[in-house]
């Protein structure tokens, strides 16, 4: 989520008047804003993607609620210590949290472990450990609409006869000791993007989550008059239509046992008609094609932990199965590609093939990973059910990723066009009339470089190292991750860094690269690469030939409040990722909006950038998903490009040999070996495509007009990209409900008696 205090006085339209009278006071608004934490409760894009939503469907008028987990400790901060990432607890609430208040008149309780015991048809799980799950709630504020939203977030607590209820040896201090066990779940948030790690800890915050909030909202359905009793119908017939809920990616997968669970086990409803209710009720969105990503749990630790749930499933697999041999009979291998369990080896539950089977929709994130989803990871199931995948883009918030952070642009280009664009981002396009405007294209010029020089100062005072704000900033932040190619970038300083050697007479278009990402903690070859980033930047940076030609930076504990400083002052956006693998990206986006020139692959959502904003006003460069295909088809052999380019020949043998590690000159044979023999993400076969297509981003950098012509269009083609747009397809193609454009009436307005009558009717 980031910080709260500055959007959430820009959505209320209080920001001039909080900055001055804070000013009155003495104080700077900025100076305080710098104080508060970063909520930072997610990974990368995912957690991202999820506050963006919020953000929307509060400002369309959407009744909406975001449900997760109340990490004691978020994702870790990041220290940089002699080139080397090491993790530190990121203690965020050790000031506490004004923005949230606790709920304990909702506090659930959420069971684990325990028996099931069968008596006839019906099914009763005994014996459980019970943990609480404590809301908090955060408002989560529309833009100009007097619309709040809540974000509820659990916390789980030990009830207070914790071990004190069985019959013990009356050990009572260690019993109250013993209630941070069951306080556990929400301690601290896996850190890991795009990688599964099947521990019974996260199972269990999985489980935590998806009870607490499916009790919660069968609660506010039940106290609504929708769940009044009918005398025909079940209570339950309207439920799909009163309530929708979104699968964020497969980690909240165990919602659709447990609703099952809920209405066959303790609602009484017959197994078909909970079926239907659960398959309406659930849609789910893929996030990822990595297989190592994909959530793949032991049903050894699901039956420990979860037994009743492991039968539903079971039981939901049996009938799944009968229905696809009835139509492929004799089909018995696409009956083991399709099915929920995995055998062979520890027997698996497939996560991903239980939100298909138990939603109404799937969608991919990107058209092309839609494509993906459809045609390669789940053909199968597409096949079956093909009106049941759709796709629905990525946006970004417009509001924090522009108000927020450039507030200069912002402003110009409400100058331009009106103010109405922050609500309805596709009015950009307005701006291709200004494409020619020389006035224009100066005070857009200008604004880049404002931030450039305040981001420069930020570095400066934060990193004590001085770059220069005329030259081009080339940034590249993300997760580090093989498949991100930080690697590429790389190779390219030093190919950069060994012509200004080779030559440093000749022209050269003075570049600072930006580098930032945190890698997860158990992930190797992240790290090395963060550590092969840094001893390149030594080298670089120290190097008197260089001069300020070519400055490297890596950007430490990268993060939603340093993104919102560096992603205006940038000029260059680095979207590399091998084509087929970057689901969307959400970065691309940020900066396209920012006014950056993106050079990227045809991946994710840099397709539709390319297409919005014609493919020559971005640097597209390297393989398309056909022709990496037809690369794995004939097989990857990097070793015929190392033989081939002398430039790239020159900067591994660099990183063999030792050059950027004298001291440890075999440092980095792993990522070398890597390179050669296991590069699943062949970043050879682009590095050639990558250095002409940088050649060619220079020489445009050269005419700043051109440069800043080109700048503006893919601001005017931007618009697509909001998360407004993208909240208003899934709203009308999957939940089935209108956004409304309506502001309500402020609180201290009186009502229409007749509108107080209506709205009395319906209970909060």
């Amino acid at each position: 989520m980031g910080r709260t205090l500055q959007n959430t006085m820009i959505n209320l339209g209080l920001q001039n008047a909080c900055d001055e009278a804070i000013y009155q006071l003495g104080l700077d608004m900025e100076e305080l804003e710098e104080i508060e934490e970063d909520a930072g409760l997610g990974n990368g894009g995912l957690g991202r993607l999820a506050a963006c939503f919020l953000d929307s469907m509060a400002t369309l008028g959407l009744a909406a609620y975001g449900y997760g987990i109340r990490y004691e400790y978020g994702i870790f901060n990041q220290k940089i210590r002699d080139g080397w990432q090491v993790e530190e607890a990121d203690d965020w609430l050790r000031h506490g949290n004004p923005w949230e208040k606790a709920r304990p008149e909702y506090m659930l309780p959420v069971h684990f472990y325990g028996r099931v015991e069968h008596s006839g048809s019906s099914a009763k799980w005994v014996d459980t450990q019970v943990v609480l799950a404590l809301p908090y709630d955060t408002p989560v504020p529309g833009y100009m609409n007097n619309t709040v939203n809540t974000m509820r977030l659990w916390s789980a607590r030990a009830p207070n006869d914790f071990n004190l209820r069985d019959f013990n040896v009356g050990d009572y201090i260690q019993a109250v000791l013993d209630r941070n066990l069951a306080e556990n779940i929400s301690r601290v948030l896996y850190p890991n993007d795009n990688f599964f790690e099947g521990k019974e800890l996260r199972l269990k915050q999985e489980y935590f989550v998806v009870a607490a909030t499916l009790q919660d909202i069968i609660r506010r359905f039940k106290a609504s008059k929708f769940g009044s009793t009918d005398s025909v119908r079940t209570v339950f017939d309207s439920f799909p239509d009163q309530v929708a809920i979104q699968l964020n990616d497969t980690h909240p997968a165990m919602a659709i046992p447990e609703l099952m669970r809920i209405f066959v086990d303790i609602e009484k409803l017959p197994w078909n008609k909970a079926w239907d209710i659960t398959k309406k009720t659930f849609a789910y969105t893929n996030h990822t094609v990595l297989p190592e990503a994909l959530e793949r749990w032991p049903v050894d630790l699901v039956e420990k932990l979860l037994p009743r749930h492991l039968q539903i499933i079971y039981e939901i697999n049996q009938r799944h199965l009968d229905h696809i041999a009835s139509l492929f009979p004799n089909d018995v291998d696409r009956l083991r590609r399709m099915s929920l369990i995995e055998e062979g080896g520890t027997k698996r539950i497939n996560m991903a093939h239980l939100c298909i089977v138990g939603s109404h929709a799937v969608n991919g994130v990107a058209k092309i990973h839609s494509e993906i989803v459809k045609t390669q990871v789940f053909e199968d199931f597409a096949a079956l059910e093909p009106e049941k995948f759709q796709n629905k883009t990525n946006g970004i918030t417009p509001r924090r990723w522009l108000l927020l952070c450039n507030p200069g642009l912002a402003e110009l280009i409400a100058e331009k066009i009106g103010e109405d664009y922050v609500r309805d981002l596709s009015q950009l396009t307005k701006l291709h009339e200004f494409v020619d405007d020389d006035l224009f294209i100066r005070e857009v010029a200008k604004v880049k470089q404002e931030n450039k020089v305040k981001f420069a100062l930020y570095l400066e005072k934060e990193y004590k190292v001085k770059i220069n704000p005329s030259s081009m900033f080339d940034v590249h932040v993300k997760r580090i991750h093989e498949y991100k190619r930080q690697l590429m970038n790389c190779l390219h300083i030093i190919t950069m860094y060994n012509r200004i050697r080779r030559d440093p007479a000749k022209l050269f278009v003075p570049r600072t690269v930006i580098i930032g990402g945190k890698a997860a903690p158990g992930y190797h070859m992240a790290k090395m690469i963060i550590k092969l980033i840094n001893a390149v930047a030594h080298v670089v940076n120290n190097d008197p030939v260089v001069g300020s030609k070519l400055k490297v930076i890596f950007l430490e504990n990268y993060r939603v409040s340093l993104a919102e400083k560096v992603i205006p002052a940038t000029d260059l956006s680095e979207q590399i990722s091998t084509a087929g693998t970057e689901a969307s990206g959400t970065g691309n986006m940020k900066f396209m909006l920012n006014g950056a020139l993106t050079i990227g692959t045809m991946d994710g959502a840099n397709v539709e950038m390319a297409e919005e904003a014609g493919e020559e006003n971005l640097f597209i460069f390297g393989m398309r998903v056909e022709d990496v295909t037809e690369l794995d088809r004939e097989g990857y052999n990097a070793q015929e490009y190392y033989n081939r380019l002398p430039e790239l020949k020159q900067a591994i043998d660099q990183i063999a040999s030792g050059f950027f590690s004298p001291e440890e000159p075999d440092l980095f044979k792993d990522v070398v070996n890597m390179l050669f023999h296991h590069d699943r993400f062949k970043v050879f076969a682009d590095y050639e495509a990558y250095v002409k297509c940088q050649q060619k981003v220079s020489e445009l950098y050269l005419n700043s007009k051109a440069w800043t012509k080109m700048v503006i269009r893919n601001i005017a083609a931007a618009g697509k990209f909001s998360s407004d747009r993208t909240i208003k397809e899934y709203a009308r193609d999957i939940w089935h409900v209108e956004p409304s454009d309506l502001k309500i009436p402020p609180p201290n307005e009186p009502r229409e008696a007749a509108e107080d009558k209506a709205l009395n009717g319906t209970a909060a």
